[in-house]
């Protein structure tokens, strides 16, 4: 059977001046065109080509021997080539760009950025890109309490955030468990505090602020030597800047530099935070 979206081996029904028909031997009235330019060298009617089947930018079904970056039934990063009222327009990897609707989309996708999608066949039997992946999810996943997992936030409601561990399994962050603002698209380091009856995952993202502190400082210092010693973030820094360049809250952030400045390990201003040591 001949599906969207997914890498088939079939079979090369006729050759013509555009391309070789492909398609399956007992339907070769289904055939779809690979173009010439993706024949094999020295192919011939009945050699068995690896495709993926799409359509191209006048909605006919087409056959590649490209590697695309995603296929169905696969979660993946893809990156934002463009945003349109309607969607956006992802890379993954074919000459057609990707289209992720706007109904789609969880947070706002920008130009430039990487998102989390799944692949999916619309009503109109067209392949697009969704960020609502929960169906794509599986469980159980192969993590125990106390296990560290590594995901991407797909979603945050009232509840927590929602969490897909290796990019494949379900795993939720407790309302109460989140210690930073968290967003779609947002990479996390968690600990598995229990695993349900169902294989999903309830997870921590951060210790207490106590126990927390000494690893937010660390991470701070490691980020001024890098810097060369001084970085453009302070007391009036936005809590966005800050969760964008440390991946933390703003009082974790105040928290972290309180620790290094009792040490007399750095001086901080309004905007500006240097290293003495």
């Amino acid at each position: 059977m001949m599906e969207l979206g997914k890498r088939q081996q079939l079979e090369i029904v006729r050759l013509t001046e555009i391309g070789a028909y492909v398609g399956e031997r007992e339907k070769p009235e289904q055939a779809v065109l690979l173009p010439r330019k993706q024949v094999p060298e020295g192919a011939q009617p009945g050699d068995v080509v690896d495709v993926l089947l799409y359509k191209d930018s006048e909605d006919r079904m087409i056959a590649t021997t490209a590697q695309s970056k995603i296929v169905r039934d696969q979660l993946t990063f893809l990156r934002v080539v463009q945003v349109t009222p309607i969607g956006a327009f992802l890379d993954w990897g074919l000459e057609k760009d990707l289209f992720l609707p706007f109904k789609e989309q969880k947070g706002k996708p920008r130009e430039g950025e990487e998102c989390l999608v799944a692949l999916y066949v619309d009503k109109s039997e067209r392949l697009c890109a969704t960020m609502k992946i929960y169906d794509h999810l599986s469980a159980p996943a192969p993590y125990e309490k106390g296990d560290t997992v590594s995901g991407t936030v797909y979603e945050v409601k009232g509840m927590g955030a929602f969490v897909a561990v290796d990019d494949r399994y379900f795993g939720l962050i407790p309302s109460a468990q989140v210690y930073q603002d968290l967003h779609p698209g947002d990479r996390v380091t968690a600990q598995v505090t229990k695993k349900r009856a169902d294989g999903k995952l309830d997870l921590r993202v951060r210790k207490k602020a106590y126990k927390q502190m000494d690893e937010d400082a660390e991470l701070l210092w490691i980020r001024l030597a890098e810097a060369g010693g001084r970085l453009p973030y302070g007391d009036k820094s936005a809590p966005e800047e800050i969760r964008k360049a440390f991946g933390l809250s703003k009082a974790a952030f105040k928290r972290a530099a309180g620790h290094l400045l009792k040490e007399g390990k750095i001086e901080i201003s309004d905007q500006e935070i240097v290293r003495l040591s």
